[in-house]
């Protein structure tokens, strides 16, 4: 069906060991959804796409690493990495060398802000635009007296929890304790111990599931009765194994449900039928992020500059709406829903 080596290749940067690999199966199932629609329909100008795993276990010191390895191979675009840390390591590399890079689920303003790249975007919100949709529903919706915010002290997790810190103090909530925890530690009874003597009656922790889920099951444990809210790093369902039925009631803000949207009725039947779940967190701004790529390469021609300086100057209709960056590459808007999340692993948008 397709000549010999005539190929475009698009190399998905994502954890295939390590802690997160749940969200790199996300980012799998997004890309290859797409790949597999443009591929059935002849691929691009004749040219079969193929998609390649390269492993950063979403750790910083493995993302330049990462980076040399698609560069050496001469792929000439990403989708991914998938962890803001590993991103920002990774970025400089791929930008200097004209690797045109769309990750589905880096947060972090520190990855685009003040760096001038061209060829790094982003087919997900930042985390000042998470951050405060979380405030607001803080303030609005649950009117506490006194919260805690906890993060891992990591480039995403402490990134988004003090843009909510920031819009409670500015919205007059006592903000009782700011206070980093150690990811990857197996007792976290002394700072559940700290949010009981502070007289909390909100958390919110900025960070991933593992931590999350042990924060969740200890806090119940040692009966502090109290709602947790976290950003979309929590949303996965490992966490229901961490957590127990502690995990009820869960609140998180999470990527709008783009597949609830009828418009995208067609690629959510191309994800069923490979038994795929078009609803995770990443699964649609992966499929996003491959679709722009594969968008521009078929307009342009397969030339990295000329698919960077089209995905700037063009507005793609994609499953998350009307998409398109400003000079930064961030997109010029993202919807961030709050949801409940449930202990058999559902979720639920509050109203």
């Amino acid at each position: 069906m397709f000549p010999a080596h005539a190929q475009v290749k698009i190399a998905m940067v994502i954890p295939a060991t390590g802690p997160l690999t749940q969200y790199g199966d996300m980012i799998k199932e997004g890309v290859l959804t797409a790949v597999e629609i443009v591929n059935a329909a002849g691929g691009i100008n004749g040219k079969k796409v193929e998609t390649v795993v390269v492993d950063d276990a979403c750790e910083p010191k493995q993302g330049p690493v990462a980076a040399n390895r698609v560069v050496n191979d001469k792929i000439h675009y990403v989708v991914g990495p998938v962890c803001s840390g590993a991103s920002i390591a990774a970025a400089p590399i791929y930008n200097n060398e004209g690797v045109v890079v769309v990750t589905p689920s880096a947060t972090s303003p520190a990855l685009t802000d003040g760096k001038n790249f061209h060829y790094i975007f982003r087919t997900i919100g930042r985390d000042d635009q998470q951050g405060p949709s979380a405030a607001k529903f803080i303030i609005e919706k649950i009117k506490p007296t006194k919260v805690a915010v906890l993060h891992d002290k990591q480039s995403y997790g402490q990134g988004i929890a003090s843009a909510v810190r920031d819009d409670l103090k500015k919205a007059g909530v006592d903000v009782a304790l700011f206070e980093g925890i150690n990811a990857g530690d197996s007792d976290y009874s002394a700072v559940i111990t700290k949010l009981k003597s502070a007289g909390v009656d909100f958390v919110y922790y900025g960070g991933y599931h593992p931590e999350m889920g042990l924060l969740l099951r200890q806090a119940g444990e040692q009966g502090l009765k109290v709602k947790l809210m976290g950003p979309e790093g929590v949303g996965n369902p490992e966490i229901n194994a961490i957590a127990g039925p502690a995990v009820e009631g869960m609140l998180l803000t999470l990527p709008a449900d783009f597949a609830s949207n009828p418009k995208n009725a067609a690629v959510v039947k191309a994800f069923k039928d490979k038994k795929r779940d078009a609803s995770g967190a990443f699964q649609l701004t992966s499929y996003a992020a491959a679709q722009v790529i594969l968008d521009s390469v078929k307009a342009v021609g397969d030339d990295a500059k000329k698919v960077a300086d089209h995905m700037h100057a063009t507005t793609f209709e994609t499953p998350l709406g009307a998409t398109s960056w400003d000079a930064k590459g961030d997109l010029k808007s993202f919807e961030f829903q709050v949801f409940e999340w449930h202990k058999d692993g559902s979720k639920s948008l509050v109203k």
